[in-house]
């Protein structure tokens, strides 16, 4: 039997069932979530994400694939390569276009190198890399992959990059009350009084998902979804398209929260979901009502999740804040690989001085746990 290298430049092309069964249940990763992506046009050439999803054949079945894009830019991504792309700028050489193995717009860790196994996986990836070398690209860039993952790029030569993130881990807690009294208590304190100013502004809230998420329910949320770019002054990557497609084809995955005042909806989070976790993604207000922001997107979002029995709660990328809350500090990585061998140098030294620093802000995280300390053993 022959193994061989195919790229798609539509996901289509290539069988949601044999793409889900290498995928897993990750919601991210689901055929119908990077569909939605493509058929809305928010993943396309015209927005500087080409696909070209590389995959491995062994005769006609799938055996190895990874969601790879053509990037003609940086946005989107979560892991910044900004100043990268200045240096090359300023010695007169092209960063653009690049290579990209990512979930489009989400900071969301999981497998990247999808395979029947490890050996099809890591086949995958040595031919795509040698592919990639052969052709055009400054480089190649797998963003969040699994600690699994992240050894097998790194043993085929790719720099590893590191950062933080911040996710809630469920200590099978049995009520939101149970998760508090495991904190310390100037933060369980802290965390009922802003619970309890939303509750004295008359907000409550209500879960919804699938077919219960209505038209209107969907234009409220774009609406609020695109209100919190504008106030940071930047253009939205996604389309109120994008969200009904993915909740027509993959309802199950979908998570709306709606907050509701008086009768009116003032405000939305949009989360997705799978047999493991829950992800925040999105949120937009209305009105602006003191701590609606923490008790929409981290509290609820714990809540759920301690409710329906997942493992973990995924606040999205960065935000130290979050760590008062109940999220902790949890490592993640990123994987490059530099065509020139110059800017290859320079990188990796600059990779080893970050990781460097990373490893003691984990350290200053860590002390500042907002969890008690775990009685000693007798």
């Amino acid at each position: 039997m022959s193994d061989t290298l195919r790229f798609f430049s539509r996901i289509e092309d290539i069988p949601a069932s044999a793409w889900n069964a290498l995928a897993g249940d990750h919601a991210g990763l689901q055929h119908a979530f990077l569909h939605a992506l493509e058929v809305s046009q928010c993943a396309s050439a015209d927005t500087g994400w080409t696909p070209h999803h590389a995959t491995l054949w062994r005769d006609n079945t799938l055996v190895a694939a990874m969601p790879l894009y053509r990037k003609t830019h940086s946005w989107g991504e979560y892991v910044f390569d900004w100043a990268w792309a200045q240096a090359y700028e300023q010695h007169g050489l092209d960063y653009y276009p690049k290579w990209l193995c990512a979930i489009p717009f989400s900071p969301l860790p999981g497998r990247r190198l999808l395979g029947i196994d490890i050996a099809a996986r890591n086949q995958l990836l040595h031919k795509t890399l040698a592919w990639i070398a052969a052709g055009d690209g400054s480089s190649l860039h797998v963003l969040f992959p699994s600690e699994e993952d992240t050894e097998l790029l790194a043993a085929a030569g790719m720099q590893i990059r590191h950062g933080v993130q911040f996710h809630w881990r469920n200590r099978n807690y049995t009520d939101f009350a149970d998760f508090l009294s495991h904190l310390t208590r100037d933060k369980r304190k802290k965390i009922r009084q802003e619970r309890q100013r939303v509750a004295k502004a008359g907000v409550h809230f209500v879960w919804k998902t699938g077919d219960e998420i209505s038209e209107a329910d969907l234009d409220f949320f774009h609406h609020c979804y695109c209100l919190t770019y504008a106030l940071r002054r930047s253009t939205p990557y996604l389309t109120r398209d994008f969200f009904a497609r993915l909740n027509a084809a993959a309802p199950a995955s979908v998570r709306l929260l709606i907050a509701y005042r008086d009768g009116q909806a003032v405000a939305c989070a949009w989360f997705l979901a799978d047999a493991q976790a829950l992800y925040g993604r999105y949120w937009g207000a209305v009105e602006d009502i003191s701590c609606l922001h923490f008790e929409a997107c981290y509290y609820q979002g714990i809540d759920y999740a301690i409710t329906h029995g997942l493992s973990r709660f995924e606040g999205g990328a960065q935000g130290e804040h979050k760590l008062s809350r109940g999220l902790a500090s949890t490592p993640i990585t990123s994987a490059h690989w530099i065509r020139d061998a110059r800017f290859a140098n320079a990188i990796a030294d600059y990779l080893r001085r970050e990781r460097d620093g990373i490893a003691g802000y984990l350290d200053e995280l860590d002390e500042r746990s907002p969890f008690r300390p775990k009685p000693p053993a007798p």
